[in-house]
C-alpha cells in the first residue's frame, strides 16, 4: 500500500501580498482524484484568489496548524518565523542567483533540517522548465503598457489589470480602445513575449517585419516582435548564432539604439545575462530624436539592459517617471520629456485566478508524479536547492553565499 502523503496548501506571506495559489481548488481534485494516498489541507486566506468558502464547497479541509503536513507549497518565499522544521517546501525562494536579501532564509531553511524544492528549477531533460507564470507576465505587461499610453495622452482610459476578474474581462476592457498610428516594439520570443503578443492581438494590430518597423512610416499603429538576432551582434563579425549567444554572451555588442528613434511603447520581454550587453544606456536617453515615451520592462532586470529601470515598481503603484536628462526617478505623467517606466516584477499577480490554474495544470501535468510517486528523470533531484538541511551537490556553489562571502543585489 502507498505511504499516505498530506500536503499543506501555504497562505502566502510576502509583502507586498500576493494572491495566487499552487494548488487551486480544481487541481487539488485532479490530484486526490489522481493519488488516493494523497491528502490536502488549506491554510485559510483571506486574501487568496480562491476564497475559503471556495474551497469549503469542494471538500477540503482548512486548518491554520500545517505540522502533520509532509509537503507544504506555496507560490513566492515563506515567512522565515512559519517555516517548520523537518519540511519539504515548494515555492520560488529566489536564493539560488545569491539575492542578498534572502541569504537569512536559506540559512533557516537549511538550519531547520528542511527540503527545499524551487519551482525555477524544475525542468524537464532537455532543460526546458515544467512549471511558469512567464506567459501571464506578458498578458499583463502589455496590458499595462496600454494603461500607461493611455494615461500618458489622455486618449483613453484602461481600469487596472487588478481590477479585473479575470483576463476575459480585462480583454473585454481593451476591446473598447482604438490607438493612434505609433509603433509597438516587443524584445523576446520566449513565453513572456507570446503572452505579450497574446494581449496586443486583441487589437488586430498589423504586425511588421524589424526591417519594415525601422525604415517605414504607417498611418496605422504597428507591432513588431524581434529576437536577439535583431538587436545584438558579434563583436568580431561572425554570423549570429542564438546558442553562441547564450553560451558566449559577453562577445556580443548590442545594435538596439536605432530601434529608441522609432519606437513609440517598448515592452521588454527578453531573457538578458549580466555577461550580455545593455540595451539602451544611459547617454542614449538624451539623444535629440529618442522617441520611447513608455517602456513597460515586462523582464524587469535591475541593473540590467535598460537603464531607466531603476527599481521594481508595485501593483498598487505600477508608473514612474524617468528623467533622461538627470537619470533620476520623476513622478509619472507629469512632463511628456520624461520617460514612463512601468516594471512591476510580479505582474501574474493581477490575473491571480487565471494565472493560478495555468500554473496548477502545469505542476498537476509535468510535476506531480515525479513528486509524489516515481521520479526517474529526476525531475525533483535537479529542483532541490536543500535537502534535508544540506545543500545538494548542483547548487553546492552557494555555500560562499551562505557564509556571507558572495551575494548579489537582484
Amino acid at each position: 500500500m502507498n505511504k499516505r502523503i498530506r500536503i499543506g496548501v501555504l497562505r502566502e506571506t510576502k509583502n507586498p501580498p500576493d494572491r495566487r495559489v499552487a494548488i487551486p481548488p480544481v487541481t487539488g481534485l485532479q490530484i486526490l482524484n489522481k493519488y488516493p494516498n494523497v491528502s490536502i489541507f488549506i491554510q485559510p486566506s483571506d486574501i487568496r484568489c480562491f476564497s475559503d468558502v471556495e474551497y469549503r464547497e469542494q471538500g477540503f479541509f482548512l486548518t491554520e496548524d500545517l505540522r502533520d503536513c509532509d509537503i507544504l507549497i506555496g507560490v513566492k518565499e515563506v515567512a522565515i518565523p512559519t517555516l517548520i522544521p523537518n519540511k519539504t517546501y515548494l515555492f520560488f525562494s529566489h536564493v539560488a542567483k545569491k539575492q542578498i536579501y534572502n541569504r537569512e532564509l536559506l540559512l533557516q531553511i537549511i538550519k531547520r533540517n528542511i527540503t527545499l524544492i524551487d519551482y525555477e528549477y524544475l525542468k524537464d531533460n532537455c532543460n526546458k522548465r515544467l512549471v511558469a507564470f512567464g506567459h501571464w507576465a506578458g498578458v499583463v505587461g502589455a496590458y499595462k503598457a496600454l494603461v500607461a499610453r493611455g494615461l500618458r495622452t489622455d486618449f483613453f482610459d484602461l481600469p487596472p489589470a487588478s481590477s479585473c476578474k479575470d483576463m476575459e474581462e480585462m480583454y473585454l476592457h481593451l476591446k473598447k480602445i482604438s490607438l493612434k498610428p505609433i509603433k509597438i516594439l516587443i524584445t523576446g520570443g520566449g513565453r513572456v513575449a507570446m503572452g505579450a503578443m497574446q494581449t496586443l492581438r486583441i487589437l488586430n494590430l498589423k504586425e511588421v517585419t524589424p526591417e519594415q518597423f525601422l525604415k517605414e512610416n504607417f498611418k496605422e499603429p504597428v507591432v513588431c516582435r524581434i529576437d536577439p538576432e535583431n538587436y545584438v551582434e558579434r563583436k568580431d563579425g561572425i554570423e549570429f548564432n542564438l546558442q553562441d549567444f547564450y553560451d558566449n554572451p559577453e562577445m556580443y555588442q548590442s545594435t538596439f539604439k536605432p530601434f529608441t528613434k522609432v519606437t513609440d511603447l517598448f515592452i521588454a520581454c527578453h531573457y538578458w545575462d549580466p555577461k550580455s550587453p545593455k540595451f539602451i544606456c544611459a547617454e542614449d536617453y538624451k539623444d535629440e530624436d529618442f522617441n520611447i515615451s513608455v517602456i513597460a520592462d515586462v523582464s524587469c532586470d535591475l541593473n540590467g539592459p535598460i537603464v531607466s529601470t531603476l527599481r521594481a515598481s508595485t501593483i498598487a503603484s505600477s508608473f514612474y517617471g524617468y528623467d533622461r536628462f538627470s537619470e533620476e526617478e520623476a513622478i509619472p505623467f507629469v512632463d511628456k520629456r520624461n520617460v514612463t517606466v512601468m516594471a512591476v516584477d510580479n505582474l501574474p499577480g493581477e490575473l491571480p485566478r487565471d494565472s493560478s490554474i495555468d500554473f496548477g495544470e502545469a505542476l498537476y501535468q509535468n510535476v506531480y508524479e515525479a513528486l509524489l510517486a516515481d521520479d526517474p528523470d529526476g525531475i525533483i533531484e535537479r529542483a532541490t536547492i536543500v535537502k534535508e538541511g544540506w545543500l545538494t551537490p548542483q547548487f553546492a556553489y552557494l555555500q560562499d553565499y551562505l557564509e556571507g562571502k558572495e551575494a548579489v543585489k537582484v
